[in-house]
């Protein structure tokens, strides 16, 4: 068993947010590496005290060798809310149901990242599915307009940092301590964890927003969540956000018996390179 703070593993795609938790991982003390394209070195196996940041395919690959749990939301999670914390319809189907459909509709994979969400103008404008992968699942709902949107990661149920990112769908990252819509942020991540917070991991991204529909005033609603340990940092403190990080994709054996139901399952084959 390794003393000390652990290490921080990071994907060899570096992003602005990787460096910003590099940075915050080396001020507590902790060692970070960028891990090779081929895997993980021999000296960072079996260690016990590994933690990682980085996309989902890579991690597929090296999850297993550093000994890390990799927590993740339920991809059923969103559309399983009621209405009050969606605003919005929203249901999880087919990719060929869902191109058969009519109208202008929001489709995206309901976790993985694995196709960019977008707004179409109906069914059958979606790409058919890449050879092999079947009839995968995709979350669709109705078009709406997101005034703005924050990003929380949460850690316990307790906002921990944030960051407004988006101002009617475009990029406009300001962090949430000071923000005019801090209180009524905080009040609605209150509402939603005290209801709901069990079906969350214990270290997780939610993404919240102001929605606009024709006819109705502004409500807040949720966005989506997603795993922490691939979220961007945007504005909020990176060395609060490292907090859910290093929660969300620590090591094995730390792993809360609460969490123990959010571990991304391992591939039963190797996943592709990222």
């Amino acid at each position: 068993m390794t003393s000390g703070p652990g290490f921080l593993a990071l994907a060899p795609h570096r992003s602005g947010t990787a460096s910003l938790l590099a940075g915050a991982a080396r001020r507590r003390g902790m060692e970070v590496t960028v891990l090779p394209a081929d895997g993980v070195p021999e000296r960072y196996r079996g260690r016990a005290d590994a933690h990682y940041y980085g996309g989902p395919r890579f991690a597929a690959r090296v999850a297993g060798p550093l000994g890390v749990a990799l927590l993740e939301p339920h991809d059923g999670w969103l559309d399983a809310l009621p209405l009050a914390h969606t605003g919005r319809d929203i249901r999880r189907m087919p990719l060929s149901e869902a191109r058969r459909r009519t109208g202008p509709l929001f489709v995206k994979p309901p976790t993985d990242k694995s196709f960019p969400a977008a707004v179409h103008p109906d069914g059958a404008s979606l790409p058919p599915p890449p050879p092999g992968s079947g009839d995968p699942l995709v979350q669709i709902s109705e078009v709406v307009t997101w005034e703005d949107e924050f990003r929380l990661f949460l850690l316990d149920g307790e906002i921990r940092t944030g960051s407004q990112y988006a101002v009617y769908g475009r990029l406009d990252a300001a962090p949430l301590t000071g923000h005019p819509q801090e209180a009524a942020v905080r009040a609605f991540a209150r509402r939603l964890t005290e209801e709901r917070g069990n079906t969350l991991p214990g270290a997780v991204v939610v993404d919240v927003g102001r929605m606009r529909r024709p006819g109705r005033a502004p409500a807040w609603a949720v966005v989506e969540a997603n795993m922490a340990w691939f979220s961007t940092v945007y504005a909020a403190d990176p060395d609060h956000a490292l907090d859910v990080v290093l929660r969300s994709a620590g090591p094995l054996g730390r792993v809360p018996e609460r969490d123990l139901e959010f571990r991304r399952a391992r591939p039963a084959v190797a996943a592709p390179r990222a």
